[in-house]
């Protein structure tokens, strides 16, 4: 009986299944403890890379670069977006979770994975960083953990889908599924693409680890993990777009430009979005020349137009519902009196803006095949997927966390004044941080070597004093996203566990499929009235998109004109 109670949230209208609703809490504590564990690392990782401090010897460098890019890239997010999964299929669309007992079963096959690859990390026999490039070998329990939490992350994809079907088949929602739902239905499908591929590689290099394989073919291992280890990051992009939308129709009522056209962008990142990996292979051999142009630019190019679609219609959906509501002086009154006292508003905002400009130009501007052979394995590269999944995936679920603090965990947000303030000091840390790594890169300072100024070693080399300048910022502004980030932890966790209770543990009852489609809720119901001016309904985005494109032009220029300068032209 009481995998069939739901509760009614009175301030949001949202409905959650009590089994599902425990899963989510769960999978977000334990998104937030792997947060917290990426984020120590990234201080001891950040103060290393730091030419003044230069903190730790190489060996500890490696090590806990490995812990950091795997706890914050795979376990943290993954985390997070099982939690947002069951959110939009369960919460959003009214319904019980499918198969409660084996989502409690996934969850910890997750933990037991996450728990067994930073043991064997920590052991120090496993410094191989995120990618773990064979046939450098890491202890067997690394490549068994990220089996294990494959294996549960796997199982919740399947829930996800099942709840889908269990909703379709009660009839707890009309037409099709929300379009927020239908964005976590994209992150699920890429995942399961993702999950396949890491297990035809992860799981023969496990056995190779164990001595039942002789050989690991290392051309073949960089070409099958990269549609594993790229992949990953596209779940994060398919899943924090999904919250920019829940958040524009949390926060505003706002409804989608075009719900076809946003959709058929989640289909291009189907389609599309996985086979950009090919940047990271542009100078194996075994791969055609063919291939490799054909992934870094029509494919890429669509999966970019994909982004940009959903980058114009959030905040024209935000313009609109604003301008609805008479904030239609001039071009901006709808975003200089949105709520930017508001971390919910204020964090996906900056997200937003932060993976479209930064991220997504420099995305593009790397995905070229000549520029990228020029930067691949430089510093700027770090610079690039810390804008998308840290300044973008990061911030965005951050943002979404104080939706959910008094939704799902019945607390009141602790340290109000300081959940107010914390996404600018993440959000404008990050972009700073993001911007000086690829002015750094752009420099030529090295990806992954623990010390820049190469002491002590028989060939040294001599940055310009520009370098040395730019990761003196990396140092700084990455102390303060650090500490934006301790400050998030600390609302979340105190919070969470002594926030004052909102609403009371025994309001769940027994509902039926009519009962719960008795109250809409504002992010699957969300909509408003278009509103023109000049002939747009949305004028000061239209700006913004002319804005973007104008950047867009003149920094992909530049990195031609620095290219011709590395390879002359008469």
């Amino acid at each position: 009986m009481s995998e069939q109670l739901f509760r009614t949230c009175p301030e949001s209208g949202l409905q959650f299944h009590k089994s599902a609703e425990w899963l989510m809490r769960a999978n977000a504590v334990a998104a937030v403890v792997m947060l917290l564990i990426g984020g120590i690392t990234a201080l001891m990782v950040t103060l290393t890379r730091w030419p003044a401090v230069h903190l730790l010897p190489a060996d500890r460098f490696y090590q806990l670069l490995t812990i950091h890019g795997i706890n914050m890239l795979i376990y943290w997010i993954i985390f997070f977006e099982i939690a947002v999964l069951y959110f939009c299929s369960s919460t959003l669309l009214r319904v019980r979770l499918a198969t409660p007992r084996l989502a409690w079963v996934a969850f910890f096959l997750m933990v037991a994975g996450a728990v067994v690859n930073n043991l064997s990390v920590l052991s120090g026999n496993s410094s191989v960083m995120m990618t773990s490039y064979v046939p450098m070998p890491a202890d067997p329990n690394f490549y068994l953990g990220l089996i294990l939490f494959a294996v549960g992350a796997l199982i919740g994809c399947f829930i996800f889908l099942g709840t889908l079907v269990v909703a379709k088949e009660e009839n707890t929602y009309e037409g099709s599924i929300p379009l927020v739902t239908f964005g976590a239905l994209t992150a699920c499908i890429i995942a399961i693409f993702t999950i396949a591929m890491g297990a035809v590689i992860l799981i023969p290099t496990y056995l190779w680890s164990v001595g039942l394989i002789s050989n690991i073919d290392p051309a073949m291992y960089r070409l099958v993990w990269w549609g594993f280890g790229h992949s990953s990051q596209q779940i994060n992009v398919a899943a924090h777009v999904s919250v920019w939308y829940a958040i524009a129709a949390i926060v505003f009522g706002a409804k989608p430009l075009s719900e076809k056209v946003s959709r058929m962008a989640f289909l291009l990142y189907i389609f599309f979005l996985q086979l950009a990996s090919a940047h990271h292979l542009l100078v194996d051999p075994g791969l055609s020349s063919t291939w490799k142009i054909f992934n870094t630019s029509y494919a890429m190019y669509l999966a970019v137009l994909a982004s940009m679609v959903h980058g114009l219609t959030v905040p024209g959906s935000i313009e609109v519902a604003q301008r609805t509501k008479g904030l239609s002086r001039g071009l901006f009154e709808w975003l200089r009196k949105a709520p930017w006292g508001n971390p919910v508003f204020s964090g996906m905002f900056i997200s937003l803006v932060g993976f479209g400009f930064i991220g997504g130009i420099s995305g593009v501007v790397m995905g070229t095949e000549q520029i990228n052979i020029i930067i691949h394995n430089t510093i700027y590269v770090p610079g690039h997927f810390h804008a998308t999944v840290v300044l973008g995936t990061t911030l965005a679920f951050m943002s979404l966390t104080y939706f959910l603090i008094p939704v799902l965990f019945r607390r009141q947000v602790m340290f109000p004044v300081l959940a107010k303030w914390q996404p600018y000091l993440f959000g404008f840390g990050m972009g700073v941080f993001t911007l000086a790594m690829m002015g750094a890169g752009t420099l030529g300072v090295e990806r992954r070597h623990w010390d820049m100024t190469f002491t002590d070693s028989l060939l040294s080399f001599d940055y310009p004093a520009s370098a040395y300048t730019m990761m003196g910022i990396v140092g700084a502004s990455g102390m303060a996203a650090i500490v934006g980030g301790a400050v998030f932890v600390l609302i979340t966790v105190l919070s969470v566990f002594f926030g004052k209770r909102v609403g009371s543990d025994s309001a769940y009852g027994i509902s039926t499929s009519r009962l719960m489609r008795a109250q809409p809720d504002p992010v699957a119901q969300g909509g408003h009235a278009a509103a023109g001016k000049w002939g747009f309904a949305a004028p000061g985005t239209f700006v913004f998109a002319i804005f973007f494109l104008t950047i867009f032009v003149i920094y992909y220029w530049v990195n031609w004109k620095y290219l011709a300068s590395v390879w002359p032209m008469s």
